[in-house]
């Protein structure tokens, strides 16, 4: 830019001097006009240049404007809104009951979670949620909208879809507890919940998919749910329960019942959770409180009234710099041979952390099934569980 002002300023004296020589010379020379002429030109030329410049200079201040409210349009959303995810590959290797060997490697599971905080009382969730085989497309897993905030007030409420608090489901294991297979009740629901000074309790309402015989499509299901949690740096336990008024509307039992059933079957639940120094001790039971008519879940020929139970005990250390963990497990069930679930289950696991957020863990499970004069087979499974977890 210096430069062609400097050049701009040579031109315009030039011109100057020209114009103030006389005619006489002018006339005398025809080179001395056309270097003049080619004078004129160069300086059109670089007037045009200066405005071009000019023009690109606006240009890029207005695009380094446009930026920065970009980023701060950014750096504002990212205020209120949180980002979180879990892709976890599997590689299994199962022997089933008849002898028969399979093996397989799945994007065993992919989930998106989006957290925003409009207001320090307001809050909302969504996860979405893919499983290969099992949820493709992708599924809205959970959306719920929070108003309240424990920090500040102990009593809050939540609407939508929700996996109501009916079982805690906590384990080290890579596949999922018994307990959970039975009791885990995912609906659009309505939640008022409490929590204070390590009390939480809640009661919730929902229109499930089980309808009793002649009954409208109405909101009849309920249930409640209590404990108490405390943590220090040493020591931490949790112990509650819980009780809904139609276990039927479980996801697993959902899918095993009839749409209509003659009653309702309430469901109970209950765990307690001790960790000291690394070791963390889990147990849990979730039943039925009363049988099911033989012809909407059947066992021996009559009602069946499902339950299934966790025994887990772990132990947390670190491997240099890595957090590792070992386990074990007794699970269980009870009168669930129509859901498919395994009389016993003995489970071993271990796992260590590679990089942060990365984790691989490796478990063997041990199935035995209902013995012949319950309808089982009474053989057994043997299944070995590799994965590898990125979480976010």
């Amino acid at each position: 830019m210096k430069k062609i002002c400097t050049l701009f300023a040579v031109v315009l004296v030039v011109l100057l001097v020209c114009a103030f020589a006389g005619p006489a010379a002018a006339s005398g020379d025809a080179d001395l006009q056309r270097k003049i002429d080619l004078l004129e030109r160069q300086l059109n030329d670089l007037q045009r240049q200066l405005t071009s410049q000019r023009q690109d200079i606006e240009e890029n201040r207005k695009k380094t404007e446009s930026i920065g409210d970009a980023a701060g349009a950014f750096e504002k959303i990212a205020e209120h809104v949180t980002i979180s995810g879990l892709i976890e590959v599997e590689a299994g290797f199962t022997e089933d009951y008849d002898g028969n060997d399979e093996s397989d490697i799945v994007l065993a599971t992919v989930e998106l979670g989006i957290d925003v905080d409009l207001h320090t009382y307001v809050s909302g969730h969504i996860l979405l949620l893919w499983e290969e085989d099992d949820t493709e497309p992708v599924d809205l897993d959970e959306g719920y909208i929070t108003i309240g905030n424990t920090e500040f007030f102990p009593v809050y409420l939540q609407a939508g879809k929700m996996y109501v608090p009916f079982g805690n489901f906590e384990s080290h294991m890579i596949s999922d507890p018994l307990t959970l297979e039975l009791g885990e009740t995912r609906e659009s629901a309505a939640l008022l919940g409490l929590e204070y000074a390590g009390f939480y309790a809640g009661a919730y309402a929902f229109n499930g998919d089980i309808d009793e015989i002649g009954d409208d499509n109405e909101i009849e299901c309920f249930g409640l749910n209590a404990g108490y949690a405390f943590e220090n740096e040493q020591f931490s336990f949790d112990i509650g329960g819980g009780w809904i008024s139609s276990i039927g509307d479980s996801d697993a039992l959902g899918d095993a019942l009839p749409g209509e059933i003659n009653d309702h079957v309430d469901g109970l639940a209950a765990h307690a959770i001790i960790s000291w120094s690394g070791l963390t001790l889990i147990g849990e039971y979730v039943g039925a409180n009363d049988d099911f008519e033989a012809g909407e879940l059947d066992f021996r020929g009559q009602g069946a009234e499902p339950e299934t139970w966790n025994i887990e005990l772990g132990y947390t250390f670190a491997v240099g710099e890595r957090e590792a963990f070992v386990a074990a497990a007794w699970q269980g069930s009870d009168e669930a041979l129509a859901l498919e679930l395994p009389e016993d289950r003995w489970l071993a696991a271990a796992g260590i952390g590679i990089f942060e957020g990365l984790s691989l863990a490796v478990e063997y499970a041990h199935d035995e099934d209902y013995d012949e004069s319950d309808g089982g087979t009474g053989d057994e499974a043997d299944t070995v569980t590799v994965q590898l977890a990125l979480e976010f």
